[in-house]
């Protein structure tokens, strides 16, 4: 087999997302992503044949392909019917249940919405008393209905805020037309969710079996909310579907960006870079980041091993984290998100007095001084000891963020079996819930309240 290493992935630039690892070469040697190509290939094909750990689990592979013409339309009508009925939708969920919906919404909506759109907002995420208040002040003077996300029903912070937010809906509307405001994604057979749901008969949408919480955002998890906000799902399923055959098709890094992605931090990983951060220069594009942490952390952080996730957006946290990134501990690699093209234009302009010294600026576009920054930024971080992975979005669309989805998805998978962790099982999260409960004298948590209580002090 011949391996070409560094070089930039071999498809259109101009139509796809692009993958440029040339600023990791000086710090890694040409054997390194040989020798990963070799370990890719198998862990490839163990995704594709689902024999892996956490097989059970893999829906989300052949997810794209397999969204049928029936949801989609289906998906747009309830969501035309909520955007018309509705001045706010509310999307209650926690995890995978919000973040891929906000971070897809939140990368495609102005930064200020016009007045009069339909507006999306997010409760069961926290357990704050002053987030929920104010929303519900918030929604005292307008017509709201709500889509709430969970397979059980019972997680704590979401299952909150629904019975909270569906008492104000009922008490708004009456229980039988408050009931037509409500969407429920949920298990198709089980769970309290369900339960209520076939009870009360709202609408329901099912979350697949195979398909866990952070990989959600292509199943009625993320669609129904963006197609809520007004989006195109269909380029956005369009999308992931392009990157998906791209994915499925080759192990090999110049065919498969996830691939050469998966190969390239993990390589980093073993000569000593252990936290990954995540660069934006736009701040639409932050819950994408925000929705990248918790698909790798909660997919990698497991046996005590995997690649720490963290997030800045430039040119804000230069201002702050500059100076850590650039002169403090050599254990980081950036990843930086990257738009060649902006739908916006606006140019500096001139000013004749010139008191802010900043005339060479006059006529140029405000994206271009940008990415002026962001080029500038990359030579000092190289410079200053911090391998750089660019990820390249032609622009920011519904396609693009669609390619963008599976490509993080595909390549999580690829990463965390290079890793030798199951990537879709989260342990770890149980612990604090256990506490949690035992706390709050939760029926059967009995002698782990007694254990932590002494443990307190509090017996």
């Amino acid at each position: 087999m011949i391996f070409l290493i560094f070089v930039k992935i071999k498809i259109d630039p101009m139509h796809h997302i692009e993958l440029d690892i040339d600023r990791i070469r000086p710090f890694i040697g040409d054997e390194a992503l040989k020798d990963l190509q070799k370990e890719i290939h198998y862990h490839h094909q163990i995704l594709l044949s689902k024999t892996g750990r956490g097989n059970d689990f893999l829906g989300w592979i052949d997810l794209p392909q397999s969204i049928d013409e029936e949801l989609i339309a289906r998906i747009e009508a309830d969501a035309q019917d909520l955007r018309s009925r509705s001045e706010v939708v509310i999307v209650i969920g926690i995890g995978g249940s919000y973040l891929g919906a906000k971070a897809v919404i939140d990368a495609l909506k102005p930064a200020y919405p016009p007045a009069g759109s339909c507006e999306l907002v997010y409760a069961g995420h926290q357990l704050s008393a002053a987030y929920l208040n104010s929303l519900m002040k918030h929604l005292q003077d307008k017509s709201f209905s709500i889509v709430v996300i969970s397979k059980s029903g019972t997680t704590t912070e979401p299952a909150i805020a629904f019975r909270v937010l569906k008492r104000l809906l009922e008490e708004r509307y009456g229980k039988a037309d408050a009931a037509t405001r409500i969407i429920a994604i949920t298990d198709k057979a089980r769970g309290a969710l369900k339960k209520m749901a076939d009870k009360e008969q709202y609408r329901t949408y099912e979350i697949p079996d195979d398909v866990g919480g952070r990989f959600s955002v292509l199943t009625p998890v993320g669609l129904l909310p963006v197609a809520i906000a007004g989006f195109s799902i269909r380029e956005l399923i369009q999308g992931a579907k392009v990157m998906q055959e791209m994915c499925l098709s080759s192990a090999v890094y110049e065919e498969n960006p996830a691939a050469l992605y998966a190969a390239a931090r993990n390589a980093l990983y073993r000569m000593g870079k252990p936290l990954e951060v995540m660069v934006n220069y736009e701040p639409a594009l932050i819950y994408i980041s925000e929705w990248w942490k918790q698909l790798y952390g909660e997919s990698e952080g497991k046996e005590k091993r995997g690649i720490f996730p963290a997030s800045v957006s430039f040119t804000t946290d230069l201002h702050s984290m500059g100076q850590y990134l650039q002169d403090g501990l050599r254990v980081i690699f950036e990843t930086v998100l990257s738009v060649r093209h902006s739908t916006e234009t606006l140019l500096v302009p001139d000013d004749p007095a010139d008191p802010d010294g900043l005339n060479f600026l006059a006529g140029k576009d405000l994206h271009f001084v940008n990415q002026m920054a962001e080029t500038g930024t990359m030579l000092a971080h190289q410079d200053g000891g911090i391998p750089i992975i660019r990820l390249v979005l032609p622009e920011i669309n519904p396609f693009y963020i669609g390619e963008l989805l599976y490509f993080f998805e595909f390549g999580c998978g690829l990463s965390a079996y290079l890793l030798e962790v199951n990537p879709f099982d989260q342990p770890g999260v149980e612990a604090y819930k256990k506490n949690m409960f035992a706390l709050l004298a939760k029926p059967g948590f009995e002698a782990d309240t007694l254990a932590l209580q002494k443990r307190l002090g509090l017996k």
